[in-house]
């Protein structure tokens, strides 16, 4: 009984007891690779800021032996009982007599295995000469380091840390944070001891220990930076290591702060559950996120390695320097890491116009801040181990596209200032997001707090309705919710305009729900520098200029006509295309206007676009496809072809590059070929075969360069049948054979897109075999078809104990449920999946479920509304057929 008392009091805690904190650690691991297991020795220097009997902190799946205390006096404790408590993943020690105030060391022995999980301190393999052998790797973000050693696994316990690594194979590379301080071999084995840590939190400690080949390169302030790849594939690395060296030297002026650390080493893993994390000065990475591959790296690729390069080394400043205080403020290290990965992106290559693409980040943000189950920026966090769900759309799109409103507003050197301001600040320290309002209102004279509290402790963004009276223009916000249920939020929103030209712009701050502005004088500048005038029907107006704000709009239907004959006329930049477009796209999905005029809209991009607008497009007409075969099966096929030829008029680049081609337009053939397989286009589908027969042939043709192979892959397994399966056997007999990792993921993101059900079938249980990596699973969830929703629902079933054994025990569980449960589109799928869920419940993927199913609901509502348009879409579809004849 008392043994429960005593533990009962610390159970159920949101965080730890402060009474003692850590200091520092010197950490010693001994892994065994051969058995997988591991054990260690722990002295943590703690200080004890209020007399205690307990002293608690966190472990997880660990094996406690020998544990004491000794005081600044020299007297050494032992605790009378040891209590684990893996529920609430707490280590109690219980004390006889009251620990007294001051400074002390707690001696903790431990042991624990080395599982697959990709968690904690985890093993992975590789091959060696052909040979698969073990080696190390940690993943210890949100709350895993506990798994690893016993520790205060808290972001605002801060402490330094002195690693030592026993029993390490001698011909195995061993990596930590910081430098090898010495290096001692015994035989077989080694002892590897790195130098002690600037301060940090637990979850950036990091430890890799396999078989690697380096390039390296030197900052020009002598900071030494390596990117380790597999045996001989080095020269894979070297186009992260630029980026690497060159941001470091970016962030480093930008705010004003010098790297902390004397070397940045970035690995490529081969098992890791994420993209990349951005452990401290060991930067680890999927492979495929690291390596460049000059036969197998597609320029989408070439583009997302830099801007998840320059994130993971934004971290260093926004998240490992200044720190978040609690994972409430997860948004102050992944939002701030996410925007300005994209703003060094654009110093480095201002030719992608990368601020473009970043239009699809606010996209992905505003879609899920429009449902009932999204969350504040700023989210309760009541247990640690549930933050996991929130590393989400909120945290990184939502949040890194209010830091570019609010830089919009303030403008860019006021927002420089700030950020070096509350860096220098908060170096070392940890920080929460009312610190960040502060410096940019000394900064900036503007109260910050009261414009964005709204924005970030209060979840969803506004829509916009307009409507011109006169020359008064005149405003309303609502919360813009896919449901369409009323809500009394508010927000002060940052509203920009442009009247007739660019060179006529306002900024102002909507603060009530409703607003006008005169347009007079707006008018009037408008008139002296352009021939557009108010009774001219070329006029119009623009609100959001460029897409910079979190927030729709909805116009009236004359500013609304306006608007789309100044598209027509290639009057408006490519953000405000791209933005006109996805409001109509979003404001449809609400029922707020109907599928027709959604239609009619799509038919006016039938011109000449800049790539950002044409992947727009391409993303709109996915999703037009699949509602029409919910709501109208019968008008499908017409809606696909109307598709296809409004694609085909948008771009005549054909299969072949041309010498010296953009990246954009690399970019933008590879998407539209890859939807005009999708759509069935015959021309498209009959050319791609006899491409990818080419390439099975001789892999060095010049038919089926690596831009265009994902719509080859597409065609293969669109065509593929269980009556002619050689395109799929053939696929898969390249998988197999191709040693790239990003030619193996570029085909399993096109392995599910086949509508045969047995095909399909045969795909998704490969995923339970040894064939593919279980971190691979995402891509072949993210690529099923709409015609293979039903069977992967049914396996998703049948297979569920399996997938909770092989994904249960980390986050990629919820591409399980998001990628299997969206693609549905009816009231009752959404009862029989909540049934399911119901009866097999996951409390780490709830969240993501609540969302599931809500987007499914929403879909179903859709499509009822587009029911009652039948008769109108079967004309408009039938008078787009006539004009293009």
């Amino acid at each position: 009984m008392e043994f429960d008392q005593k533990l009962e009091q610390f159970k159920g805690q949101a965080r730890l007891p402060d009474f003692a904190v850590p200091r520092s650690y010197e950490l010693t691991l001994k892994p065994d690779l051969s058995a997988c297991v591991f054990s260690g020795t722990l002295l943590i220097h703690i200080s004890i800021n209020r007399g205690t009997r307990f002293l608690v902190l966190n472990a997880l799946e660990l094996v406690i032996s020998q544990v004491s205390f000794t005081n600044f006096q020299n007297l050494k404790y032992v605790p009378s009982d040891i209590l684990v408590d893996n529920d609430d993943e707490i280590l109690v020690l219980v004390f006889d007599e009251t620990l007294d105030v001051g400074h002390g060391v707690l001696e903790i022995g431990f042991s624990g295995v080395l599982t697959d999980s990709c968690k904690g301190l985890y093993r992975c393999t590789y091959l060696d000469k052909g040979d698969k052998k073990n080696m190390i790797a940690t993943q210890f973000e949100a709350v895993d380091a506990r798994r690893c050693f016993p520790c205060w696994d808290e972001p605002a316990f801060k402490a330094t840390f002195k690693i030592m690594l026993e029993n390490v194979p001698s011909e195995l590379t061993t990596l930590s944070n910081m430098p090898i301080l010495d290096e001692k071999i015994n035989g077989p084995f080694k002892t590897v001891e790195f130098e002690e840590s600037v301060i940090m939190s637990t979850y950036l400690v990091a430890v890799v220990v396999g078989l690697f080949d380096y390039v390296e390169d030197t900052t020009d302030d002598g900071t030494k930076v390596r990117s380790y790849c597999p045996v001989g594939q080095s020269e894979k690395g070297k186009l992260a290591l630029s980026i690497a060296v060159k941001t470091l030297e970016l962030f480093r002026k930008y705010f004003s702060v010098p790297y902390p650390l004397a070397k940045l080493d970035m690995v490529a893993v081969p098992e890791f559950a994420g993209g990349a994390m951005e452990n401290n000065g060991l930067i680890t990475f999927r492979e495929a996120e690291l390596l460049k591959d000059e036969l197998h790296s597609a320029a989408a690729e070439i583009r997302r390695l830099t801007i998840v390069v320059a994130h993971e080394v934004a971290h260093h400043w926004f998240g490992n320097l200044v720190t978040m205080e609690w994972w409430s403020h997860l948004w102050l290290n992944e939002g701030f890491a996410t925007w300005v990965s994209y703003l060094a992106t654009d110093r480095l290559f201002p030719e992608w116009k990368i601020w473009n693409h970043f239009l699809q980040v606010t996209v992905d943000g505003l879609h899920m801040d429009a449902l009932e189950q999204s969350h504040p920026i700023e989210v309760e966090i009541p247990r640690a181990q549930l933050v996991e769900e929130y590393f989400d759309d909120i945290s990184y799109d939502k949040g890194s596209s209010v830091i570019r409103m609010l830089q919009n507003y303030l403008g860019d050197d006021i927002f420089q200032k700030s950020l070096a301001s509350y860096m220098s600040r908060y170096a070392f320290k940890n920080a929460k997001t009312e610190d960040l309002w502060e410096v940019l209102s000394e900064t900036s004279g503007v109260q910050v707090n009261t414009m964005m509290n709204k924005w970030t402790k209060q979840k969803g963004y506004p829509v916009i309705s307009v409507k011109l009276n006169g020359y008064t223009l005149e405003f309303e916000q609502t919360q813009f919710l896919y449901s369409a249920l009323d809500s009394d939020a508010q927000w002060i929103v940052p509203l920009t305009l442009s009247i007739g030209s660019y060179d006529v712009q306002k900024k102002f701050l909507l603060e009530t729900k409703q607003g006008k502005l005169g347009l007079e004088d707006l008018l009037c500048s408008s008139e002296e520098t352009s021939t557009t005038k108010r009774s001219d029907e070329t006029w119009w107006i623009k609100i959001n200029v460029h897409q910079a704000g979190f927030y729709r709009v909805k116009y009236e239907n004359d500013l609304a006509t306006r608007l789309r004959e100044a598209i027509a006329r290639n009057c408006l930049s490519a953000a405000d295309e791209f933005g006109f477009l996805d409001d109509a796209f979003a404001l449809c999905q609400a029922c707020m206007v109907p599928f027709s005029s959604l239609l009619s809209l799509m038919d006016t991009y039938r011109k000449e676009l800049e790539y950002v607008v044409l992947s727009r497009l391409v993303k709109v007409c996915y999703s037009a496809a699949k509602i029409i075969r919910d709501a109208i099966p019968e008008l499908a096929n017409d809606l696909n072809q109307f598709l296809a030829d409004l694609l085909s008029s948008t771009t005549k680049l054909g299969w072949d590059a041309t010498t010296g081609e953009s990246q954009l337009i690399s970019l933008m053939r590879e998407e539209v070929l890859i939807a005009l397989a999708h759509f069935g286009h015959t021309q498209t589908l009959e050319e791609a075969m006899k491409r990818f027969r080419a390439f099975l042939h001789d892999r060095n043709t010049s038919l089926l360069p690596v831009n265009t192979r994902k719509a080859a892959y597409v065609s293969v397994m669109r065509n593929a049948s269980v009556a002619d399966s050689s395109g799929w056997e053939s696929l898969l007999q390249l998988y197999r054979d191709v040693d790239s990792v990003l030619e193996k993921t570029r085909i399993l993101r096109c392995m599910g897109s086949c509508s045969d059900p047995n095909i399909l079938s045969e795909v998704l249980n490969l995923m339970l075999s040894d064939e593919f990596r279980n971190q691979d699973a995402i891509y072949v969830l993210s690529g099923i078809s709409w015609e293979g929703r039903d069977i992967a629902w049914m396996w998703l079933k049948e297979n569920w104990d399996l997938i909770m054994k092989k994904w249960g025990g980390g986050f990629l569980l919820t591409h399980f449920v998001r990628d299997i449960v969206t693609p549905f589109c009816s009231l009752e799928m959404a009862d029989e999946v909540e049934t399911f869920f119901e009866n097999h419940p996951v409390p780490s993927v709830e969240m993501n479920l609540r969302q599931s199913l809500e987007l499914v609901r929403i879909k179903a509502r859709w499509v009822e509304h587009i029911k009652q348009e039948q008769e109108i879409l079967k004309g408009l579809v039938k008078e787009f057929a006539h004009a293009r004849k």
